[in-house]
């Protein structure tokens, strides 16, 4: 019944982990090609500033929207609390929601799109020709802001489900659509770098209508929830809270790994493209991880919502420890093979032989973040987002820490701040872990 705990005892093993984490894998695996196909098809035309335009854009809009990204996580922790406790109609109240705050919100992005023009176009500091054809691109595809919001929260809402499947299947739909109209508007209606946002944008409005016949065909009915559960003060305050606490973390995120691409820009070319090399293996690594994430978030918040310690309990155990046997298998994979990837990524001899004398800080990113990709979703699903938040803000004034105290060491202070970064948040969450699980099931008792 509706409301009631579930009676029924969760799956909680090595076989569900995996099947809820390698989905989303594959998911991340799939992103990178999207970027790669808008680059071939805008660089087939000739011009290097539209290239140059496309990435630069690419990068704004992964910065203003990724900051939004808690959309998804809030909508994927509540989700599985009210999903584990059998309240399917919480469900579809947290759905919609959800769907009003990113439709405020992505108005509020279109409203303002010229002031976050100026200022993004300012810290981009690129030529007259890609800036002027920066502005067609992003004056486009700023319209489609409210529905990659909702993308994120019908992602977030089948997430929170334990349908990784669905998600993957969404995720992959959405960057076909989008490969398929930018090659048509691009290439056959020869609409240049305008065809290329065209085709994004409304890859995501096609994104949202098939994310809600997938909702639909899982039951959910977002229209059937009145204004005043969606209203209702309480609720909306929680939801707000928590978009704002994982808002404020990912900033934070964002912001220490641009500050490591701007002072290693700063060191030479060399340096800057070297240490571009080693990060890809940083952001490989991750792929992996963040599956191991998103299966945590969906059984631990499942196990909230069912009041189940013992599962909770069981999922943090069965997460943490393959998040870091993944990461240490990674990390001893880049030790192993870095030299060729190096090799393979850059032909330049000063970038491989500089890049092989960090590749042991680099190969070292995977084992020591495990704990902090881990930890993220067990607190995304059991909605500790203001602890996760303060810890994330601990974390980034130690990196900044390091980074004053240890400036003189170089490129090295770089890659010892990033690695103490990682492993600080993830000491942070093992250490609150304890107090917050007491407090949480001793509230639900």
């Amino acid at each position: 019944m509706d409301g009631a705990p579930s009676t029924q005892r969760l799956d909680i093993s090595h076989y569900r982990i995996l099947a809820l984490a390698l989905p989303m894998t594959l998911s991340h695996v799939t992103t990178p090609l999207l970027g790669l196909v808008d680059a071939t098809v805008i660089g087939r035309l000739g011009e290097a500033h539209l290239l140059g335009a496309v990435a630069l854009g690419a990068v704004i809009f992964d910065f203003v929207f990724w900051s939004f990204g808690s959309l998804r996580m809030a909508t994927a922790g509540l989700t599985a609390q009210a999903t584990g406790a059998g309240n399917r109609h919480e469900v579809d109240v947290t759905l919609a929601r959800a769907f009003l705050v990113s439709a405020v919100t992505g108005l509020l992005l279109i409203l303002l799109q010229w002031p976050i023009a100026a200022m993004a176009f300012s810290m981009a500091g690129a030529s007259e020709a890609v800036t002027e054809a920066l502005s067609t691109y992003f004056f486009i595809r700023i319209w489609a802001a409210p529905f990659t919001l909702a993308n994120y929260v019908i992602l977030g809402s089948t997430l929170g489900r334990g349908r990784t499947d669905l998600g993957l299947f969404l995720q992959v739909a959405i960057n076909v659509i989008n490969i398929g109209l930018t090659m048509v508007l691009v290439l056959g209606l020869d609409l240049g770098i305008a065809g290329a946002a065209i085709g994004t944008a409304l890859a995501e409005v096609l994104g949202v209508g098939l994310g809600i016949v997938v909702l639909r065909r899982l039951g959910s009915n977002p229209l059937a929830v009145t204004w005043a559960e969606v209203l209702n003060r309480a609720a909306m305050l929680q939801t707000l809270a928590m978009n704002r606490d994982i808002m404020i973390r990912n900033v934070a995120l964002i912001l220490a790994f641009s500050i490591f691409s701007a002072l290693g820009a700063r060191s030479g070319d060399v340096t800057l493209a070297a240490n571009a090399v080693l990060y890809n293996m940083f952001l490989i690594g991750g792929y992996f991880l963040d599956g191991f994430a998103t299966a945590a978030e969906t059984l631990c918040g499942q196990s909230i919502g069912a009041r189940d310690e013992r599962s909770f309990r069981r999922a943090t155990r069965l997460s943490l420890g393959w998040s870091l046997g993944f990461g240490l298998a990674v990390s001893a994979l880049f030790l192993i093979a870095g030299g060729p990837f190096i090799d393979f990524v850059s032909t330049n001899p000063d970038v491989r032989a500089y890049a092989r004398d960090y590749l042991v800080f680099a190969a070292l990113t995977p084992f020591l973040g495990a704990a902090a990709f881990a930890f993220d979703g067990i607190y995304t699903g059991a909605t500790w987002t203001r602890s996760m938040r303060d810890l994330m803000v601990i974390a980034f004034v130690a990196y900044a820490g390091i980074l004053l105290a240890a400036g003189s060491l170089g490129n090295t202070a770089l890659w010892i701040a990033l690695l103490a970064f990682l492993s600080a948040r993830g000491l942070g969450q093992f250490i609150l872990y304890p107090r917050l699980a007491r407090k949480t099931f001793a509230s639900l008792a």
